[in-house]
């Protein structure tokens, strides 16, 4: 029996290490991880407010860092984990990585791809949802009371 300590839970905790980065940076607590073969090619957060760019959502610093650790621009044998669920840009972004899966923590409903009457995901990409749902919203919901 071959016992292997990284499973779905391992990686959302790393994406939650990521997000607590951006809790401190003042950034919006959201934290992504790309993994291949059961191993990180990309660890990312939120980096909105230090790049004063409203596209530098954790997954779309993960994208990039992915693929240029992949040397190409297709993601479709990696997973995301990300910790909130992806917006609507991050989710078309996704369709053309043709990632191979997403697995998120808390649901967006303002703003999550899951909102759309279609599905923006590439057709081969899987989601999971709802994987520690209470840690990753207890961030955000720390973060958003903070600023009131």
């Amino acid at each position: 029996m071959e016992i292997n300590p990284f499973d779905d839970t391992y990686f959302m905790k790393e994406a939650l290490k990521e997000a607590q980065k951006a809790f401190v940076k003042d950034e919006v607590p959201v934290g992504a991880v790309i993994v291949c073969e059961n191993q990180i090619i990309a660890k990312a957060h939120n980096y909105t407010e230090t790049l004063n760019d409203v596209t530098a959502h954790a997954e779309m610093q993960a994208f990039t860092a992915a693929a240029d650790c992949l040397g190409g621009k297709y993601l479709n044998e990696c997973t995301l984990y990300v910790t909130l669920e992806p917006c609507v840009m991050c989710g078309g972004a996704s369709y053309w990585t043709q990632l191979k899966k997403i697995v998120f923590g808390a649901a967006d409903e303002k703003r999550g791809f899951s909102i759309l009457s279609e599905n923006i995901l590439h057709p081969k990409t899987e989601v999971e949802s709802g994987l520690m749902k209470e840690e990753c919203s207890k961030l955000l919901t720390d973060f958003f009371q903070s600023k009131r």
